[in-house]
């Protein structure tokens, strides 16, 4: 009972992070009829800087980093994506009134990773003091692309099939269109560069002393917008709701307990522990989203996108965040 009771009061503090207070403020105040709105401009540009700098630590980190120590986490990281996947396509998309294009997509979405939630993580994790692994980061795309190609591969065997069509479906466009996504290319850059150049000047005086002001902005856009896609989440059956509220809690749980088996078997820190859960826990906002609609034309965005921002974000970040915490907390006794 009173290690519940730790955990219940560790969780409750988490909630109190200014990075969770600026996403439900933006809930709140959209909520409540404010106008306020900021540009997608700006939007897109803080994305591009956040991930920019998680990709350019990450990049700092791999270079110093043993890579045989990276093998299992990357590889729990692509079998979480596509599992994600599998589950959604034998249980969503199986649900009485869902299209299953319309169940495999959001099921993609949600085993695909956000840049956003990604970002908010890391600022969670370092203010509470808990060391992860840099290069934990390079986790996304191997986690990100399986998940996303596998919905599309999935969604179009089962329309062939249904329309009689014998065409094979081709794997690379699906994945060129993953790789060129905004998000994953602004950390796969800052990754490079990270990798192969000296940025440690311009990271220490510009991109670290920005990071949490722009995270903050991101998280306030970010509640705003989850507030306004209810309504595109109401015009669909109330099963992709549902999903959305248990399928992150559920993805991260499983990538937790999957990092928990490389911390024994290889030292993966329980920070990494954490920000794998994290990843996992999250559906992709930004990359995910066109290319879906591109591999998936036939699936309705309202299902998968409504779901992924709407409900699926605010839960991975104001619930998920602070339960992994508490339960590395309680399982690592940190």
């Amino acid at each position: 009972m009173e290690l519940l009771l730790d955990f219940g009061a560790r969780f409750l503090h988490q909630l109190q992070s200014p990075t969770l207070a600026f996403l439900l403020g933006g809930i709140l105040i959209a909520a409540l009829g404010s106008r306020l709105t900021i540009p997608d401009a700006i939007y897109k540009f803080i994305v591009f800087m956040l991930l920019l700098k998680v990709g350019l630590k990450g990049g700092m980190a791999i270079g110093d980093a043993d890579i045989g120590a990276m093998l299992l986490p990357a590889f729990f990281a692509v079998v979480v994506g596509c599992l994600t996947v599998v589950i959604g396509r034998y249980t969503l998309a199986l649900l009485p009134g869902i299209r299953t294009e319309d169940g495999i997509a959001t099921a993609g979405l949600f085993g695909a990773v956000s840049g956003s939630t990604l970002a908010a993580g890391t600022v969670v994790l370092e203010s509470e003091g808990i060391s992860y692994e840099p290069w934990a980061v390079a986790l996304y795309p191997f986690m990100d692309i399986p998940a996303l190609v596998l919905a599309i591969v999935l969604a179009s065997v089962y329309l062939k099939k249904k329309d009689g069509s014998g065409e094979k479906v081709a794997i690379w466009p699906i994945v060129k269109e993953s790789l060129q996504g905004p998000a994953l290319s602004a950390l796969l850059l800052g990754i490079t560069l990270g990798l192969f150049t000296n940025p440690e000047k311009v990271f220490d005086s510009f991109y670290e002393p920005l990071f949490r002001g722009l995270l903050s902005v991101l998280m306030l856009i970010m509640g705003i917008e989850a507030y306004a896609r209810l309504n595109e989440l109401r015009r669909v059956a109330h099963w992709f709701a549902v999903y959305a509220a248990v399928a992150p809690l559920m993805n991260g749980l499983i990538a937790f307990g999957l990092g928990y088996i490389a911390h024994v078997l290889t030292g993966f820190s329980p920070g990494g522990v954490v920000l794998l859960a994290i990843i996992a826990g999250s559906s992709s906002d930004i990359s995910g989203p066109p290319t879906l609609r591109a591999g998936i034309p036939t699936a309705n965005p309202s299902s998968y996108i409504g779901s992924s921002t709407s409900i699926g974000t605010p839960v991975a970040i104001a619930i998920g965040i602070p339960l992994y915490i508490g339960l590395a907390q309680l399982v690592f006794g940190a």
